[in-house]
């Protein structure tokens, strides 16, 4: 069978800068499908017909189901409303202002709206995936998108500095980063300081670790073991918080 091209036949506006796929659960789209005894082209028809979509076909829907192609923030809405699901179901982690708006159903109004922004002011920032409201509307869109602290130190635009800033505190004197990375991570004092010298003796303790295999790559396996960890410190403080308030 012939693939699709990935925006068949789908109308286009050259005034207007693309719009990036929202991450697609495709395996849940198939599964969430079959549940429901539909075939691609029962999901094409409901699409043309009920959510003015006339360019999709059963074609269209295989190549989502399949990773081919991607679905777009409005078409993925749609698909949530034939397959009877809300839009989380069919996506994968959202990591962005837009991904966690869609994965809770809301349009850009609701947000702007619940926080207290301009709808153009809000838009912007959702393009550029750059939050820049204050604490209070920092506030409402934490409760208003349900996040979790490390998704909402992502949104938020704040997840490079916080690695740039745990990476120092790893190699050097990790009692210097607390206050720094206090103002990104809103944690008790006593509990970012035993995640700080958590993160910096896993990190010591690995290199020491590798450099005493004793074979002639140990300086060469102890280089990737640190760059290893480093370009996950992120996950690795989140892990060490969690450890540290079980």
């Amino acid at each position: 069978m012939r693939q699709p091209p990935p925006h068949p036949n789908r109308p286009s506006h050259p005034h207007r800068p693309p719009q990036p796929a929202p991450p697609f659960d495709a395996p849940a789209a198939r599964r969430l499908r079959s549940a429901l005894r539909m075939g691609p082209e029962h999901v094409a028809y409901g699409l043309r017909t009920s959510y003015g979509l006339p360019y999709v076909t059963p074609d269209l829907v295989v190549a989502w189901e399949r990773g081919l192609a991607s679905p777009t923030s409005p078409e993925l809405t749609a698909l949530a409303g034939v397959l009877w699901c809300s839009p989380a179901e069919l996506l994968g982690r959202p990591r962005t202002l837009r991904e966690h708006r869609i994965a809770r159903g809301l349009a850009p109004e609701d947000v702007a709206r619940t926080a207290g922004l301009e709808l153009l002011a809000y838009l912007n920032m959702e393009e550029h995936n750059t939050w820049r409201g204050n604490d209070r509307q920092s506030a409402a869109l934490a409760e208003l998108l349900d996040l979790s602290l490390p998704d909402f130190v992502t949104v938020t635009g704040r997840e490079g500095r916080l690695a740039e800033l745990l990476r120092s505190a790893v190699g050097t004197r990790w009692q210097a980063y607390v206050r720094p990375v206090g103002k990104i991570v809103p944690l008790d004092r006593r509990l970012l300081e035993d995640t700080l010298q958590q993160l910096h003796q896993d990190y010591q303790g690995q290199m020491v670790a590798s450099l005493s295999w004793g074979d002639g790559n140990a300086a060469s396996d102890s280089s990737d073991a640190g760059r290893d960890f480093l370009d996950r410190v992120v996950d690795h403080f989140w892990a060490a918080v969690q450890d540290n308030t079980s």
